[in-house]
């Protein structure tokens, strides 16, 4: 009989030992899954607070310049979240090319795109000229935020 309880006893021993590490494993599990939905819902808020305006007119002369091949446009945070005022923080595409010459001028005060502020993008053409007399689109991305404008050369 004596054999019977001691044989139960480490069948018992061995299952709470399986059981603790098992519920180790898994709370170190549902704790990183924890950390990885905290850092998506920053993330997610940081992009629904983002909303940007481009006010360049379509119809202005002042968008294309023939003479420098360059594209001025303007854009407004009309969001609620501050934005960085440089190049990396705007993805720009002209008629679907992806543009990396892309200069960032912010008007306003500090280093910092604030909601109201206007940001000025000189998009450099000058090593692939846009065809006069047609329609040309730029897409600018800020945050996942997408804007399009459409304008006649």
């Amino acid at each position: 009989m004596a054999s019977v309880s001691v044989s139960h006893m480490i069948l018992f021993i061995a299952s709470m030992l399986v059981a603790a590490s098992v519920a180790g494993v898994f709370t170190d599990t549902v704790g990183q899954l924890s950390n990885a939905i905290d850092d998506q819902g920053l993330q997610v808020s940081q992009d629904v607070r983002t909303d940007v305006e481009i006010i360049s007119d379509s119809g202005s002369a002042n968008v294309y310049d023939e003479v420098t091949d360059n594209i001025t446009l303007h854009v407004k945070n009309t969001g609620s979240e501050t934005l960085p005022a440089e190049p990396s923080a705007v993805n720009v595409f002209v008629d679907g090319r992806f543009e990396t010459d892309v200069n960032v001028t912010l008007y306003g005060e500090g280093p910092n795109w604030r909601p109201g502020a206007v940001l000025k993008l000189v998009i450099d053409r000058a090593d692939d000229p846009l065809a006069l007399n047609t329609d040309h689109r730029v897409k600018v991305v800020v945050n996942g935020d997408e804007e399009v404008f459409e304008f006649r050369t």
